[in-house]
């Protein structure tokens, strides 16, 4: 394997080349600090994000509620959360950080809401 990657671990942005056969044998050249090595190797081998995503509530008045994911998420289970997330709907009134989906594919990464809604207008 021999990857390119923009680091994102810290605010320097280092481009990363991965180079190896196996994980036990990546070498990461490029980065400048230590964060670079472990984020270069844990990309080539399982790339996690963070998802931001809109789900639909009840209201009228806020029609769709902004959702997150509270930690990274394998990159291959996100089509499948995105297609639960369109089937979700959030009751009002809800509070910034609650749960609307939790334990997704027992990740133990759960959806939260990324605003507070008291209620219709």
């Amino acid at each position: 394997m021999n990857k390119e990657i923009i680091c994102i671990a810290c605010p320097m942005g280092c481009h990363l080349t991965v180079v190896g056969e196996s994980p036990d044998s990546f070498c990461v050249t490029g980065n400048k600090c230590a964060k670079g090595a472990k984020y270069g190797i844990e990309e080539a081998t399982n790339p996690k994000r963070v998802v931001t995503y809109v789900v639909r509530s009840n209201s009228e008045s806020l029609p769709f509620v902004p959702v997150r994911t509270d930690d990274a998420l394998p990159k291959e289970l996100i089509p499948d959360l995105i297609a639960d997330l369109n089937k979700l709907r959030v009751n009002t009134p809800f509070n910034r950080g609650d749960v609307v989906l939790a334990n997704f594919a027992n990740t133990s990464v759960n959806v939260v809401a990324t605003r507070t809604y008291s209620g219709d207008l």
